[in-house]
């Protein structure tokens, strides 16, 4: 059994988890699926702190973060090393000291003090909304404009040392990761030198509403199999 803690990525909350979480229960495993705080006061470090509360005082924790949840889970690992087992990025990465969400890219449109959630529709790109045809309404339904503060507030760590971690490659090829890891991209900073393991699970980059069963199934195996 692994203590999993599942964070959502902008304009999602806990519910986005709803559809894996119950496979990875069903499996034996205990998950807990994080709601950010999405008020405009919200900053990077309440989005860390929601997890290391979430952490508490369970060893061997497993996080699991998908797109900007990448960056509270980063955090978190870095505050309480000895409690977390391992990482999981989905379609993410760990980002470095003094690297923001919006340095990867400023949002397009900005609201006063919220990011407005995209379409989700796959007819305006293919690439990042694929596998979503007949979800987009119930997305929407639910997603909810996200903090802009805690995407231009940037990652601060003590350490740079970093737990186990697992890619998730769901919207590029692992070929592809790898070369940007070579290169140098902020959102695999330093990878080179540790313990990491790149996986493949084509889809967009909203794997747990297209690909639920496969990326329930992927997570169980990857807390599974000790790393290479």
């Amino acid at each position: 059994m692994t203590n999993f803690i599942l964070v959502p990525g902008m304009w999602l909350g806990g519910w986005a988890w709803d559809a894996v979480s119950t496979r990875l229960r069903a499996a034996g495993h205990d998950v807990t699926a994080l709601d950010l705080d999405m008020t405009a006061e919200a900053t990077l470090d309440t989005h860390i702190g929601q997890v290391t509360s979430a952490v508490a005082d369970t060893q061997d924790v497993v996080l699991v973060g998908h797109s900007y949840g990448g960056l509270p889970v980063r955090g978190a690992a870095d505050r309480i090393p000895g409690q977390v087992a391992r990482v999981i990025y989905v379609d993410s990465g760990p980002l470095p000291d003094g690297v923001s969400q919006a340095d990867m890219g400023e949002p397009a449109t900005v609201d006063g003090e919220f990011i407005p959630p995209p379409s989700f529709d796959p007819a305006d790109d293919p690439l990042q909304f694929a596998g979503l045809d007949g979800l987009t309404d119930s997305i929407l339904a639910r997603a909810v404009p996200h903090p802009l503060a805690s995407a231009r507030q940037p990652l601060r760590l003590d350490s740079a040392s970093q737990p186990p971690t697992d890619l998730l490659c769901t919207t590029f090829a692992a070929a592809v990761v790898h070369q940007m890891i070579d290169a140098g991209h902020p959102f695999f900073s330093g990878l080179d030198r540790r313990d990491y393991r790149v996986h493949e699970l084509p889809t967009g980059h909203w794997a747990m509403f297209s690909r639920p069963d496969d990326l329930a199934a992927l997570l169980a195996s990857l807390v599974a199999v000790p790393a290479s």
